[in-house]
């Protein structure tokens, strides 16, 4: 079976610890969440106004949604592929996975306590109660599962063959998060130390990975093996790549040229619908001479369809023209400052 479920419990000292430490993890998310909110006024009047304004669309639901469901394929990812095999994916994961080596700690109990000082940094300096909330989704269903599927995988995982285990364990791994981003989510750990570097101090987010998840990746060196390790190493490659593609659909970006009668309610559209940005460009047509808008923008190749459905039904009588952009840099895109 795929995914090689025991339909008994194990009776294993590691598999029942990390099982009954799963519900702690309820009482000790929310129970420190709750004590620092009541100790800081700040936070706290914060919390209740982000609250009040908060609107659960169809769009914010889908978001959550896409976050769920990417943190439960993470979770099975660890469960079938990494942790069978000892491979260290890095962040605050990989170092639980150390941990929980060397002292038979929980692994979803000990990310969780990792996550939750850079859980309020990051609410601090990246944003509101929507980073706080989608955030802590994340990351305490990661921690929940991850300790709750020891009762039903086997230790062994699926395989014992690294090579498989890095691929399949790699690629799942970042199918997961690429989805918790699309739902505009963060799973913790080093993507919000990455992404706190970057905005505190202008260190480029790919950097920020890469030095955090290179620690982890080389200490877990010392703890199993070289190979091991080499082989972690290529399973934040293939996760970082399987990430990209799960959440830009394979990065291909696409530009739009769109001459319209229409331009406000068209622009209105994409800039709802899609959430990206348009500019209006003035031109004049050739054989009429008449003055024209012109409407600008660059999409991913997987929100063509849309963009084509939105404007049809805004303008039947509009001319677009879709063009390939080798690399789009900026707000909504890849950062500006790290065009790599």
């Amino acid at each position: 079976m795929f995914f090689y479920i025991n339909r008994y419990w194990d009776n294993s000292v590691n598999h029942n610890i990390e099982g009954k430490h799963a519900l702690s993890l309820f009482i000790i998310f929310f129970g420190v969440l709750m004590q620092l909110m009541k100790s800081n006024k700040d936070w706290k009047r914060q919390f209740k106004n982000e609250l009040s304004s908060l609107k659960f669309t169809k769009k914010t639901i889908k978001d959550y949604s896409f976050i769920i469901l990417g943190v439960i394929i993470q979770a099975f990812s660890m469960r079938l592929f990494l942790v069978p095999a000892l491979l260290v994916s890095g962040g605050i994961s990989g170092a639980a996975q150390l941990i929980n080596y060397v002292t038979d700690f929980p692994i979803g109990l000990m990310v969780l306590v990792g996550n939750i000082p850079l859980f309020f940094l990051g609410w601090r300096y990246l944003g509101g109660l929507r980073f706080a909330l989608r955030t802590a989704v994340a990351i305490f269903l990661f921690s929940f599962l991850t300790d709750i599927l020891v009762f039903f995988i086997t230790p062994e995982g699926v395989t014992q063959d690294l090579v498989l285990n890095s691929i399949y364990g790699g690629l799942t791994y970042g199918i997961g998060l690429g989805l918790v981003y699309r739902g505009k989510g963060t799973s913790g750990g080093s993507d919000i130390l990455g992404r706190i570097l970057n905005h505190r101090y202008g260190i480029s987010i790919s950097t920020s990975y890469l030095i955090t998840d290179s620690i982890v990746v080389l200490l877990g060196g010392f703890i199993f093996d070289w190979e091991r390790a080499l082989y972690g190493l290529a399973v934040i490659y293939v996760s970082g790549l399987a990430a990209e593609i799960a959440f830009e659909g394979r990065a291909i970006y696409r530009t739009a040229m769109i001459v319209t009668d229409k331009p406000e309610e068209v622009s209105k559209e994409i800039m709802e619908v899609l959430e990206r940005g348009v500019t209006h460009l003035r031109g004049m047509g050739g054989y009429t001479h008449e003055d024209r808008t012109v409407i600008y923008s660059v999409i991913t190749q997987s929100e063509v369809s849309q963009l084509k459905e939105i404007v049809i039904d805004v303008d039947p009588a509009a001319f677009m023209v879709i063009g390939q952009a080798h690399e789009a840099l900026g707000e909504g895109f890849h950062p500006l400052k790290d065009p790599n």
